[in-house]
């Protein structure tokens, strides 16, 4: 039995044309966002030494992660069904005519076989499971331009087909409804996941791994003090403002909390897609690096009593640290910060993915 005889059993007459091609318009746009947004969100937490991202909008971060996390598992049905659309073509016998038709499939095996890894191993992240031997970031990273590639190259090939039906409407009632489920079960899944972001919908959130109202003083954590090994702060502990700066500084908690506090509303937004919005309250990063004669222009690193760990330390650039929304928090929706959110001290700045915001700060050094 050849794979054309496989193939003929899975015939339908919702299969068409047009449903192929609307669906993979749907999903180019789909791919569209994810693959943006997915840059931004690299580019955010690794930016090469010449980008300043700017520390407004405050939300910037949060909505782009959201739309990259939350689209990206509503592009799961779509994905599905556009497969199930194009799959008697998927097996189609001989495999390739030409050496022209060979490049054109092997296009196609790599936008579905990336679209799968990719959609399979966020998936994976955003539960944080990590059954596969690689490391995700880079390879979900890598992989973004494979598939993206792929998929401009599919587009520019097929793109007779798409003009050809893209405004047309579908006449079959039969394929109607089958567009209109693909589009209710993308919405559907978009809706039960996006509470993870949008605090009024996280009753409705049955697919977000995270529901933002849980957690130690009532807001997540990805990493707690334990998994840390900040399990005390030392009886000496001291803030250190180091590196180039006119006058170093060594303060106390104390001396912390005698300094101007300021209070501010900023959201934690993580790569995984949960955010919530939170009252900070603690002294303004700027107050304490430019008293210390920082330059206007320094970049800046914060240091965590954490020993090890991707995210122990992370850089603070001029548009940050010099923003007055840009804290030393000590105080968290009007409490003392628990353990898990960062006691004694720390980084709460906007537009900053959570993974840099960075907890239990022990020095600030000027570069």
């Amino acid at each position: 039995m050849n794979l054309s005889t496989v193939a003929a059993r899975f015939t339908s007459t919702l299969r068409s044309e047009q449903v192929a091609a609307k669906l993979g318009v749907w999903l180019g746009v789909s791919f569209t966002v994810a693959f943006v947004t997915g840059l931004f969100s690299h580019f955010t937490q690794h930016p090469p030494a010449w980008l300043l991202w700017p520390s407004r909008p405050v939300n910037l971060y949060r909505v782009t992660q959201g739309l990259h996390v939350i689209g990206g598992i509503a592009t799961v049905p779509l994905l599905l069904a556009k497969l199930w659309a194009v799959h008697p073509k998927l097996w189609q016998w001989p495999p390739f005519r030409s050496a022209g038709h060979a490049v054109e499939r092997l296009c196609v095996l790599l936008l579905v076989a990336g679209a799968l890894f990719q959609l399979v191993t966020g998936t994976l992240n955003i539960a944080y499971l990590y059954p596969y031997p690689f490391g995700f970031l880079q390879a979900h990273y890598w992989t973004a331009y494979v598939v993206y590639g792929a998929l401009l190259i599919h587009v520019a090939n097929e793109w007779a087909k798409v003009r050809r039906n893209l405004w047309t409407r579908v006449e079959s009632p039969e394929r109607r409804r089958l567009l209109f489920t693909v589009a209710a079960a993308c919405g559907l899944t978009a809706l039960v996941t996006a509470g993870e972001a949008v605090t009024p919908l996280a009753r409705l959130a049955a697919l977000a791994p995270r529901d933002p109202r849980v957690g130690p003083q009532g807001v997540p954590v990805n990493r707690s003090a334990a998994a840390a090994g900040v399990t005390a702060v030392p009886g000496d502990y001291r803030l250190r403002v180091t590196g180039a700066v006119r006058t170093p500084a060594s303060l106390g908690y104390a001396d912390l909390l005698r300094l101007p506090q300021h209070t501010v509303r900023l959201p934690i937004a993580c790569v995984e897609g949960w955010s919530v919005e939170c009252e900070w309250t603690g002294v303004r990063l700027r107050d304490l690096l430019l008293s210390a004669g920082a330059s206007p222009d320094a970049f800046v690193v914060v240091e965590s009593l954490e020993r090890s760990g991707g995210y122990r330390s992370s850089e603070v650039r001029p548009p940050h640290w010099s923003d007055p929304l840009t804290l030393l928090a000590l105080r968290i929706n009007g409490e003392t910060l628990s353990a898990d959110h960062g006691f004694p001290v720390r980084l709460i700045a906007p537009n900053r993915p959570g993974a840099l915001q960075t907890k239990w700060v022990r020095e600030v050094r000027v570069t």
